[in-house]
């Protein structure tokens, strides 16, 4: 028989040997959350996990990342006075030469272009945002803009790696893998951490890895499990003809007995486990067709989200599976959404996307308020960089591209213990530099594991000699944004 204990025992005798291929059938979907002794499996680890030190804001995450890197000068980031300066040089001062990327470093003149789309105050505290944003505006008083978050990356992959996994280098365990590392799960029948993608009408945008809702070194059942975008959003969710849920059941019972004589011959703890895998697989067969029946919402709160929201795969219809997820218990919910690399014709790409993007994300923030979850989730919004001033290619009056910018662009949070209806952070006039309250990528990942109960340099995971973390050695709280 295998015990809690022998769990244990066989883990510390290899603990590096775990499934580490994302899928997404049944078969290997139940790895990326042991539902059932999750909590021993992980406190047989030698990570350092110490109890909250204060009581939680938020109970989960829910995270949109907008994958591309959206403009802030389209969006959030108002400089009026750049009206005056429309193709003037942006100066080699503020902007030298060593911080452009090679896509754009060869060209001659590096004209000002100013957004060509109108911006407006909204609630309260007059937080500004363009006009594509009209229904998310609606909810400015819930909504913290941070207009000055950072980055070292500037190129998409390490920069959106950066975001997921706290490095810019590939291997590193996601961000939903530590908390539901550091958390564990609340739902027996549903992973800990699920991933969604969806595409922008705009252009099909930068490749998703999936690495990153990885474990990396962390172990496998950890990863996110990811939701497919057509059809099904698990393969094999349901028994094949012929099959009985009653069979299903005395098959696994039979598996379970011989994967466990394996398990005592061989102390592989692939094969522990394998066991819990086919047991929450069985468990999910049951509780994810009532999860993505979405025919059980009202009419109403449909409309809320949109004329999209009835097709699978779409960014509203991930928006509310991701409510849905989130009041099932689900811990970390990330949606990936792609197509706002706006190098070109940002004019019309920016609308475009926030066309896409704009009534779901609104729709999520007054679905969960409504229901009385805002409080205790936490929703963040924003890419892996933002955008230049100066234009790439050539520049009119109705057209201009935009290249890639690390040094300043804009986020949001709201609900799960943060203040809304406020701006933190100020840019200098071209919106290239920070010059008030810098948030690095760090800064908002200590920050979300501080409204989660979890002490970022304390939620840590030893591997090849060395105790790894979320936020490396950097990363600070950004106590001001906090209520």
């Amino acid at each position: 028989m295998i015990t809690a204990n022998t769990q244990c025992d066989h883990l510390r005798h290899n603990r590096r040997t775990f499934l580490n291929h994302s899928a997404v059938g049944l078969g290997t979907i139940a790895l990326a959350s042991l539902a059932t002794g999750e909590n021993k499996l992980r406190g047989s680890e030698t990570g350092h996990i110490s109890p909250p030190p204060f009581q939680p804001k938020a109970k989960r995450v829910i995270y949109l990342f907008q994958s591309g890197g959206p403009s802030q000068l389209d969006l959030f980031d108002y400089k009026p006075d750049l009206q005056k300066r429309f193709g003037e040089e942006v100066p080699t001062s503020i902007y030298p030469a060593e911080r452009k990327t090679t896509m754009t470093s060869g060209q001659k003149s590096f004209p000002v272009a100013p957004t060509t789309l109108k911006f407006a105050q909204h609630g309260q505290a007059g937080t500004w945002f363009s006009a594509p944003q009209r229904h998310v505006a609606k909810m400015a008083d819930d909504i913290c803009v941070v207009k000055s978050m950072y980055t070292e990356a500037i190129n998409h992959d390490p920069a959106a790696t950066l975001f997921q996994t706290g490095s810019v280098n590939p291997g590193r365990p996601s961000m939903g893998a530590w908390v539901s590392y550091g958390l564990g799960s609340e739902n027996h029948n549903l992973p800990a951490f699920v991933a969604m993608t969806s595409n922008g009408r705009a252009k099909a945008g930068q490749p998703l890895y999936d690495r990153l809702w990885g474990a990396g070194f962390l172990p496998g059942h950890f990863q996110g499990v990811k939701f497919r975008g057509q059809g099904d959003p698990i393969l094999d969710l349901y028994n094949p003809n012929g099959v009985t849920q009653a069979q299903r059941r005395r098959m696994l019972d039979s598996l379970r007995k011989l994967n466990a004589q394996q398990a005592e011959k061989f102390r592989d703890p692939a094969i522990l486990t394998r066991i819990a895998q086919y047991e929450l697989a069985f468990r999910m067969q049951m509780s994810v067709p009532e999860l993505i029946n979405i025919k059980s919402e009202t009419q109403s709160t449909l409309d809320m989200y949109g004329s999209q929201v009835n097709q699978v795969g779409s960014y509203a219809y991930n928006c509310l599976l991701a409510r849905r997820l989130a009041e099932r218990g689900v811990r970390f919910i990330q949606l990936y959404h792609r197509g706002w690399d706006a190098h070109g014709n940002a004019p019309t790409q920016v609308p475009t996307q926030c066309a896409d993007t704009d009534q779901p994300t609104a729709a999520l923030l007054q679905d969960l308020k409504q229901r009385g979850m805002l409080d205790d989730t936490l929703v963040i919004w924003g890419g892996e960089f933002g955008r230049t001033v100066y234009c790439q290619g050539k520049l009119t009056k109705t057209t201009y591209g935009r290249d890639h910018h690390p040094s300043c662009f804009s986020y949001w949070l709201a609900g799960g213990g943060v203040r809304g209806g406020m701006s933190y952070g100020k840019t200098d006039d071209y919106s290239v530099s920070v010059v008030e309250n810098p948030v690095h990528v760090h800064d908002l990942q200590a920050t979300i594991l501080n409204q989660l109960g979890m002490d970022h340099e304390q939620l840590t995971f030893r591997y090849q000699g060395r105790y790894f973390r979320l936020t490396d050695i950097h990363g600070k709280v950004v106590h001001d944004i906090l209520s």
